[in-house]
């Protein structure tokens, strides 16, 4: 991903675009054949003399375009850059490194998804308690946690796809777009060169909003991978460790505390997930320019883009190491479902006595009394703190049910009879 934003790869790019714009004019009989078979044996730039020539003219096309045509030399550099404008080269050039960059972070997305996917059938029927507020709600399956997962970076892979889509344009329309000194044609033969399409109208520039939209995506991807990284990080808390990052021999965790064993890698991905939301919203101001262009986009654009291309893609490998080494402990996941003393079961048994006659109210106050009581007694120490023993001993609530009919109602069988219908829904 570095090398694809690197300053070399840039004016690879922009050469290539200068090549296949004089090869078009070259067909099209303006650039004598003789002066193109001169300008492509002898094109070629060297970024540090392109650096000290910007460094006098202050304008880098200009310092690429001297460097070249020095190269080339005379008199078939006089058709370099022939009617274009120096955003002719530099956002058509920026399309092909979006679109590069997109491809890997989109083979980032389905190595991360292949491993999600083998992670969530080992665990599909592996129960833990589902939280709603961080508090015990009713059972679900790790499994079933990491299939939300999977199909969460599924929607990833669309946008990244989308934003893939929406930047792959060029353009070679001119100083203000109006096609004035090379005809579209030129245009539509060096962008399906680059396998992009023509602008359909453009200003000077490409219309940032597709940057923009190129930037949202990859924020996303990243509130997604935070939100995965937040959902780990809670599931390793001293209270609850249903699951743990890998811990290497001759790792450390704190200076001060050598029993430490800290989620620093879900924190760290949860803090570059800010810096991508960030640069999103750099995108989304680079959108209004002053009539056909300004420069104010371009200072931002050099930063932001090849930052977050380059972080996006080392966060969706290190969450995906992360999700392959993670240390999963059925074993406490049943002790924490038994912490709720069987609570868990409360809407099933609402339901229940809802059809077997009783108004949403009367049911509910029935089981919320039961439930309470069974709070209480477990504060109180008792250990007869039971949810399913307190609703058997409550007679107001026994008798609408036959023996062993709320045993079977409070079971985790009944609470995961679907896993494997929600497996196939998502593809796993």
């Amino acid at each position: 991903m570095r090398d694809i934003w690197s300053e070399q790869r840039k004016l690879e790019i922009w050469l290539q675009i200068e090549l296949l714009a004089s090869e078009a004019l070259c067909s099209a009989g303006l650039v004598p054949r003789k002066d193109f078979r001169q300008m492509k044996a002898r094109a070629a730039f060297e970024v540090e003399r392109c650096r000290e020539i910007e460094r006098t003219l202050n304008h880098d096309v200009i310092a690429f375009t001297t460097n070249v045509a020095e190269n080339i030399g005379a008199p078939a550099s006089r058709w370099l850059h022939f009617g274009l404008t120096s955003s002719d080269v530099v956002d058509t050039a920026f399309a092909v490194q979006m679109v590069q960059s997109a491809d890997i972070l989109l083979e980032d997305v389905q190595a991360l998804r292949k491993v999600i996917a083998a992670k969530a059938r080992i665990h599909q029927f592996t129960p833990m308690i589902g939280r709603s507020h961080g508090i015990h709600a009713e059972p679900t399956t790790f499994g079933l946690k990491l299939a939300l997962m999977y199909d969460e970076f599924g929607r990833a892979q669309q946008r990244l796809e989308s934003a893939r889509q929406a930047v792959a344009v060029g353009k070679l329309s001119g100083a203000v777009g109006t096609s004035a000194h090379l005809s579209p044609a030129i245009e539509t033969f060096v962008c399906r060169k680059l396998g992009l399409r023509p602008a359909p109208i453009a200003t000077q520039v490409v219309q940032r909003d597709l940057h923009a939209e190129f930037m949202s995506a990859l924020a996303l991807v990243g509130a997604s991978i935070e939100r995965w990284a937040t959902e780990f990080r809670h599931l390793q808390r001293t209270e609850v460790l249903e699951v743990e990052e890998f811990f290497a021999k001759g790792q450390k965790g704190s200076s001060a505390m050598p029993h430490k064993r800290n989620p620093i890698t879900s924190e760290r991905l949860s803090g570059l997930a800010r810096v991508l939301r960030g640069n999103a919203i750099a995108a989304l101001e680079n959108v209004a320019l002053w009539h056909e262009r300004d420069i104010s986009h371009s200072s931002v654009e050099r930063i932001i883009f090849p930052d977050s291309c380059t972080l996006l893609d080392y966060m969706l490998v290190t969450l995906t190491k992360l999700v392959d080494g993670l240390i999963v402990y059925p074993e406490n996941m049943r002790q924490n479902l038994k912490r709720s003393l069987g609570m868990w079961n409360s809407q099933t048994v609402l339901l229940a006595l809802i059809r077997k006659g009783l108004t949403r109210e009367q049911a509910y106050d029935l089981v919320q009394r039961n439930a309470m009581q069974t709070w209480e007694f477990k504060h109180a120490g008792r250990e007869d703190a039971d949810f399913l023993e307190q609703l058997q001993r409550d007679p107001e609530v026994a008798r609408y049910f036959k023996k062993g009919e709320l045993e079977k109602l409070c079971s985790l069988d009944f609470h995961l009879k679907e896993v494997g219908n929600r497996f196939k829904k998502v593809g796993l």
